[in-house]
């Protein structure tokens, strides 16, 4: 079973991690995955091989990044949102980000290797990886669930490393209440399609 995350304002607040709904509860999204409250989690197992997939392969590339921290001798974080000023409409048009407001890990990666690579294995990670619009239109066709794109506001994958372990959850973001949970049986499936595919070895936890 996926996350199911209470995020009314996650436009408003830009983030994943910290939230608030109207019934003026709040979620730290990694306080969450760190708790492993009510969480169906996937071990990695074999740590250096998926390194080597996330931070060296075009895998995950179709993925948006949201948020990532890196811990090693200081500490790193990476918000993956547009900054709007950066490009001009032509540059997002050339680089296939308009109408985006979440960079693509693709573009992302280089420097998450960079800040990763090295001697010394980091204290610990978390990234936040993202459907795209397209990507998640998709996922709610293949679902048949009743949710259309304006009620999610966001479909993920989340990967920790911490003590020695790479664990990795799922999260939906809803923006309208609802007891429908075919959408996070699919994703569910679908992660673990996708982990098979590409030979990403796993234990559930």
């Amino acid at each position: 079973m996926s996350v199911t995350i209470c995020t009314q304002n996650y436009r408003k607040a830009g983030r994943a991690d910290g939230v608030k709904c109207n019934e003026n509860c709040t979620y730290d999204y990694f306080e969450i995955l760190k708790r492993g409250e009510n969480l169906i989690a996937l071990k990695l197992t074999d740590k250096k091989s998926f390194m080597n997939q996330l931070l060296c392969s075009e895998i995950f590339d179709h993925f948006l990044l949201p948020e990532a921290s890196i811990t090693k001798d200081a500490s790193f974080t990476i918000d993956g949102h547009i900054n709007s000023s950066f490009y001009s409409k032509a540059e997002l048009e050339e680089e296939g980000l308009s109408g985006y407001t979440i960079l693509p890990y693709a573009k992302l990666r280089p420097i998450c290797y960079q800040i990763i690579r090295g001697r010394h294995t980091p204290v610990s990670f978390k990234f936040i990886l993202m459907l795209s619009p397209e990507n998640m239109e998709n996922t709610l066709a293949k679902s048949g669930s009743s949710f259309s794109p304006d009620d999610i506001q966001g479909v993920f994958i989340n990967l920790t490393f911490q003590n020695s372990q790479i664990i990795l959850t799922t999260g939906i973001s809803y923006s309208v209440f609802s007891t429908d949970r075919t959408l996070e049986h699919e994703w569910d499936i679908l992660v673990q399609k996708f982990l098979k595919k590409h030979f990403i070895s796993y234990e559930e936890l």
